[in-house]
């Protein structure tokens, strides 16, 4: 639902004329999204944007008292779209708390299954939905100077993807009509599958485990993969350019887009795809074991990788409240004083978290979202960062492209870009694409990055295929490690959720779940303002953008503002969890009339 109201606001140095405007619950996404703006139509700017979310859950408070072996399962269900990334990431956290290393091949089985669920996810998400935003239809009724120009410009890429002129590529978007809208929805079958089977089930594996895995490893389920990967990768081969095309057009189209959704570099990525060679989940050595997973972690500022350390990147989150319905947890109980090294945690880390739900109003100029804040300590500066995900696959190619450490021969990162190379595929012969570091971190960049990744995670999957064939050639078939779950324990799994950085982290006393806080990418993207005052990624990217659309007051769509939120890949169920008090008793009385039968 949009609303309007307009009312008069003090800009910076003369009196202007402010029209609020808000869109809740924002379409096209998973969850109770709101988005409050103020807009001087006179300037053409967005002034002020706030992220709110009506929507509450609560894993953090049910988790507790829990049997820890059953963690990756309930958390799963956090999510219906990015669940396999949840139990991915909870298994991590169970393996450092019991000390166990699964086997090479159980590893290899999840990152196939892994690569699978990137491809799927952000394959619909990009053309199923984030397209909506550019396809004919849409920028007939916004931008219509813009298509009548995409009519007359051709698509540089066209003997590639097939699309004459620009205009034939939005029109491929149209929603259940567009050619390529439709095929995204074959390729999110066939991936799906994929995902099916390496994991046994999706959206909530049912052969993921602490240990390893239940896949059954035969040369036959990895054929069946790879027969559906080389399908797929005719359509990779195909998005890549075409996005390209259609990204750039719009740069040229509308000079100065750039500056839509943009906010500083300021990008987190908390590593995917481990390397058995090198990973043991002992927390004292997941510096260097963070540093060979297959998507590099780290933290990107104004361009700079700060650190790809991951026990770093540990220390420094802080969960705050801000604008957000919850009482503050300082001196509630501590659960853990040092990590593993000897290094101090802060209370405010997600070990030492207590969330202490608190229903009120919401209230635009105090409290207005359940979702909290997380943050980046900066201990060189003693700036809590307001880290943003770039919905996900800018971080993991930004960080991973500086860092330079990523070579399997599919996938190459050099200090400035990451090299993606193809095979040949079902119809199309190998090719090659190159992700450069872009200039911005806005919301065409944020786009564009998702189909790069997909073209990764498609490469990533033949290295692993090549790797699990190769242990099952040579007998090593074992997929899972026996274990003992401790009297004590803390563990933490560190992953990347298809739209970013997901952390799950569990304390155990007694054998069963004192604390466990899973924190995925959206409540780093849709936080509210902090307690500095300082706005989450969504409200920063949409405030101070400039209006492109063609549509007055009185008929704007918004679809800048919209393009930009939707550019993180929002997932609301992922930003709060349920909570459910106390419950109550209910007494169902039944009828003698009527009886069983009525």
């Amino acid at each position: 639902m949009t609303t309007r109201t307009r009312g008069r606001g003090q800009a910076t140095e003369t009196e202007r004329e402010l029209v609020e405007m808000s869109w809740d619950p924002i379409t096209r996404i998973i969850g109770n999204l709101g988005i409050y703006t103020k807009i001087d139509f006179n300037n053409g700017e967005v002034v002020e944007c706030k992220s709110t979310s009506s929507l509450f859950r609560g894993y953090s408070v049910f988790m507790k008292g829990k049997d820890p072996r059953d963690a990756h399962f309930i958390t799963s269900r956090i999510c219906g779209i990015c669940g396999d990334n949840h139990a991915t990431c909870s298994v991590y956290a169970q393996n450092m708390a019991y000390g166990v290393k699964p086997p090479p091949l159980a590893e290899w089985i999840v990152n196939l299954g892994e690569a699978a669920e990137y491809m799927f996810d952000h394959t619909l998400f990009q053309d199923n939905l984030v397209f909506v935003d550019y396809c004919e239809q849409m920028v007939k009724q916004t931008n219509p100077s813009v298509l009548r120009r995409a009519e007359t410009t051709e698509a540089p890429n066209a003997r590639i993807h097939g699309h004459r002129t620009i205009a034939d590529v939005m029109r491929a978007f149209n929603p259940f009509t567009g050619a390529v809208y439709q095929e995204a929805l074959q390729v999110s079958r066939v991936t799906r599958e994929m995902c099916c089977l390496m994991e046994g089930r999706h959206v909530h594996p049912s052969t993921l485990y602490p240990g390893g895995v239940g896949t059954v490893a035969t040369p036959q389920v990895f054929t069946d993969y790879l027969a559906r990967l080389l399908r797929v990768l005719d359509f990779v081969k195909r998005a890549v350019p075409m996005n390209d095309d259609l990204f750039d057009f719009f740069y040229e189209a509308l000079p100065g887009y750039e500056e839509v959704g943009r906010r500083r570099v300021m990008l987190g990525c908390w590593g995917a795809f481990q390397d058995p060679a090198h990973v043991d989940y002992d927390y004292r050595h997941m510096s260097e074991w963070g540093r060979r997973m297959f998507v590099t972690p780290g933290i990107v500022l104004d361009g700079e990788l700060l650190t790809t350390d991951l026990v770093d990147i540990n220390l420094g989150i802080r969960i705050m409240l801000g604008s957000s319905y919850y009482d503050d947890w300082q001196g509630e109980e501590t659960f853990v004083t040092h990590d593993p090294l000897g290094n101090p945690v802060d209370q405010r880390h997600p070990w030492n978290q207590t969330t202490l739900p608190h229903p009120q109003k919401r209230d635009l100029d105090g409290n207005y979202s359940w979702v909290m804040s997380p943050r980046w300590y900066d201990k060189r500066t003693g700036d809590h960062l307001a880290l943003d995900t770039g919905g996900g696959p800018l971080a993991r190619l930004w960080t991973t492209a500086l860092a330079g450490l990523v070579d399997t021969g599919t996938v190459r990162a050099t200090g400035h870009s990451v090299e993606i190379n193809l095979p040949r595929s079902k119809s199309l012969p190998e090719m090659s694409f190159e992700w450069r570091v872009p200039r911005w971190s806005n919301t065409i960049e944020r786009n564009r990055a998702r189909v790069y990744f997909v073209a990764y995670a498609a490469g990533m999957a033949v290295h692993f295929i090549e790797q699990a064939m190769a242990e099952v050639r040579a007998g090593r078939t074992k997929v899972f490690s026996d274990f003992d779950v401790p009297e004590e324990a803390i563990g933490c799994g560190f992953h990347e959720a298809v739209r970013g950085v997901l952390s799950h982290h569990m304390v155990i006393r007694d054998g069963k779940i004192a604390n466990y806080h899973p924190y995925p990418p959206t409540p780093w993207n849709a936080s509210p303002r902090d307690s500095f005052g300082t706005p989450g990624p969504y409200e920063d990217a949409v405030q101070g953008q400039p209006i492109f659309e063609e549509n007055g007051p009185d008929s704007f769509k918004g679809i800048d503002i919209m393009r930009t939120v939707r550019s993180f890949d929002p997932c609301l169920p992922c930003g709060v969890h349920m909570y459910l008090g106390g419950g109550k008793v209910l007494q169902q009385v039944h009828s003698p009339t009527f009886g069983a039968a009525g």
